[in-house]
């Protein structure tokens, strides 16, 4: 069976983005890309790139993130509890994916320079047997990471503002050296959209 058949892509789209407005008024995942893509759009594509499955999570009240995505085939599931941080998201996710993922590729809406071949290096990792494996480029860890099966439980229990960080500082990471510099970069003031 193909390994890839088994994991899920998530896409973290539920962040309200208060460094790029302040005031709330323009959502940051709903602006144009160079190209004249959505940021949201740019970011689900590199996922469906390599997997056929993308959850995508969205807070209530997103202002059109779930339409623009559900559009794209994003099986896409609202927080209720997206403002408590992004554990709730990802926790929410996670329990959308069950039962049939076992393994899991956790991507940001606000990141939407990410590489095919990065996300391809992170499922290669999976495969090898990593338990977690994130992206390196110049020698500083990014985004987005993929986690096995036998953190299901660590990943059910997450709490707070900073998602898995807690999880990548206390288990092992395999680190997955990329040509990626789309792995640091996020979108979050107006001048990240040049």
């Amino acid at each position: 069976m193909n390994a890839v058949a088994n994991v899920a892509g998530i896409l973290l789209a539920a962040g309200r983005g208060r460094r790029f407005d302040p005031r709330g008024t323009r959502n940051k995942l709903l602006q144009p890309l160079p190209s004249g893509e959505l940021v949201v759009a740019a970011s689900a594509r590199n996922l469906f790139a390599v997997l056929p499955r993308v959850i995508a999570v969205v807070p209530p009240e997103d202002g059109g993130v779930a339409a623009a995505l559900r559009a794209l085939g994003c099986e896409v599931t609202l927080c209720a509890d997206a403002d408590s941080g992004m554990a709730a998201s990802l926790v929410h996710a996670i329990g959308c994916s069950l039962p049939q993922a076992a393994a899991w590729l956790v991507a940001l809406g606000d990141m939407p320079y990410v590489a095919p071949s990065t996300l391809h290096a992170l499922l290669a990792a999976l495969e090898e047997g990593a338990d977690i494996a994130a992206p390196v480029f110049d020698g500083r860890r990014g985004n987005p990471v993929a986690f096995g099966l036998r953190h299901l439980p660590a990943l059910l229990a997450l709490e707070g503002e900073y998602g898995a960080r807690a999880l990548l500082k206390s288990a092992p990471v395999t680190e997955v050296a990329v040509d990626d510099p789309g792995i640091l970069r996020d979108i979050d003031t107006p001048a990240d959209l040049a």
